[in-house]
């Protein structure tokens, strides 16, 4: 007891406290402290992880459950899509008769399809019927003066439309140059309704093909294979190009609206087939192969023959809407510009004409045979070439050339004059090419050349030729 009591307790409680309050202490705590957060965090994060992990399991677990339960309402679906093709194969449907007597694209109930059969429905139904096929009387009398009167008349005297004579003329002496029409003007000037009411003067439907702004490519015109129906998609294009393989009617298609997209992506095999001289190498892509129950006019190669009996006639609008036509497009076909109406007229006597596409192909060989460009315009053309290509650099090359040959007898034979013929196809052709000039340069030739039309042709003889530059004047 004594021990206890001489011991210092107050020394011993300060050395204590001095040891707790050292340097070497408070290096401790920090330490005990760290880990002890340490510690907790790691447990945290252990936790958290945990956690995620398991609600990534009950997530899969959920997504793989929706999943499954949308495939199979999509199965469904598909299968309750599929019951009427199911059908299809155990009943009979008919094609009703068009308005020239060939079948309807349009199937209802009569004829069988089934599963089994062509994956061309309506070009082997084309088929059937003209196995049995008669053709009409045509009028193989008409000159092509005549032809452009009766027309004329027709459409005015049934349709209510109205057309100036030398815009006929040009629709129709257009048709012996190339089988691609562009019909330019304000709307409301009768671009498409020109079209119309030549397939309506002919007894033979015109086709419109309302051109869509996303087309690009020539599936889009004629069609293509669906490997989901094993079948091809058929377009009405289609349908009259094969039809029209089978007879001798003039077939008349309009493009409406073609440059709304890019003609030369859309149209582009077309062009480059319609400009091989031999009608037999003109074929169309269609399919990869040809297979036993395919159509009969479809070649081994899966082409088929582009006809020589139809022609393309695009309607152009200019505005913000539509594309600039390239010189590529334009060089292949002739242009009409509709920029005005026509005064109404009374008609008493007009009414359809048959007319054969041999018939009108002979007519033209026969006027640009009979009213052959004169030696003196020629070497007029010949002349003005060279002024054209030492000026403005331009030529009128061998396609522009034979355009000329082609039309100017044709329009002489519709009962205009070489002359006129001339300047039109000449505006049309070669001045048209000045609008890609300088036009400052354009202007400033602009007098000196007009002059020198004048006294090539004549006072005044090319009005079209000399309209044609001072647009561009103006325009500067």
């Amino acid at each position: 007891m004594n021990a206890m009591l001489s011991i210092d307790w107050n020394a011993i409680g300060n050395k204590i406290w001095v040891w707790l309050t050292s340097k070497t202490a408070l290096l401790i705590y920090a330490g005990l402290v760290l880990v002890l957060i340490i510690a907790v965090v790691v447990r945290v994060i252990i936790a958290e992880f945990n956690r995620v992990a398991a609600l990534k399991n009950a997530l899969e677990g959920d997504e793989k459950s929706e999943r499954q339960q949308i495939l199979e309402t999509a199965r469904k679906t598909i299968e309750e899509e599929l019951e009427p093709v199911k059908d299809l194969a155990c009943r009979n449907v008919v094609v009703p008769q068009a308005v020239n007597g060939a079948p309807s694209p349009v199937a209802s109930e009569g004829e069988a399809e089934d599963d089994g059969g062509s994956r061309f429905y309506m070009l082997t139904e084309i088929d059937k019927y003209y196995e049995k096929y008669t053709p009409p009387k045509y009028d193989e009398e008409m000159s092509l003066k005549e032809i452009c009167e009766e027309f004329r008349n027709y459409s005015a005297g049934a349709l209510k439309l109205y057309y100036d004579i030398e815009d006929i003329r040009r629709f129709i002496g257009g048709l012996a140059v190339t089988k691609l029409i562009i019909l330019q003007g304000m709307s409301g000037t009768g671009k498409t309704s020109l079209a119309y009411a030549f397939g309506e003067f002919l007894d033979n439907k015109t086709v419109v093909v309302p051109i869509q702004p996303m087309w690009k490519e020539r599936t889009d015109l004629v069609g293509y294979y669906n490997e989901f129906t094993r079948k091809f998609n058929e377009t009405t294009l289609l349908y009259k190009m094969y039809e029209a393989d089978y007879n001798d009617e003039i077939y008349i298609t309009v493009l409406d609206e073609m440059n709304i997209a890019r003609v030369e992506y859309y149209f582009a095999e077309f062009l480059s087939l319609l400009e091989i001289p031999n009608a037999d190498g003109r074929n169309l892509d269609v399919v990869a192969d040809k297979r036993e129950d395919d159509p009969k006019l479809l070649q081994s190669n899966g082409k088929l023959r582009l006809p020589t009996n139809m022609w393309f006639i695009g309607t152009a609008n200019n505005d913000d809407s539509t594309f600039a036509i390239s010189d590529k497009v334009y060089d292949r076909a002739m242009v009409l510009n509709l920029d005005k109406k026509a005064v109404p007229f009374e008609v008493k006597e007009y009414g359809q004409k048959k007319i054969s596409s041999k018939r009108l192909e002979e007519l033209y060989i026969r006027a640009q045979r009979e009213f052959d460009i004169t030696d003196r315009n020629m070497r007029r053309i010949k002349k003005l070439d060279e002024y054209m290509i030492k000026t403005f650099h331009i030529t009128f090359g061998n396609r522009i050339m034979k355009q000329i040959k082609s039309y100017v007898p044709v329009m002489v034979a519709c009962g205009g004059s070489e002359v006129e013929a001339l300047d039109d196809i000449l505006s049309r052709k070669v001045f048209r090419k000045l609008e890609s000039k300088n036009p400052v340069y354009v202007k400033q030739m602009a007098d000196a050349t007009c002059s020198y039309l004048d006294e090539l042709f004549g006072e005044n003889k090319l009005p079209l030729c000399k309209e044609q530059i001072r647009l561009i004047e103006q325009n500067v």
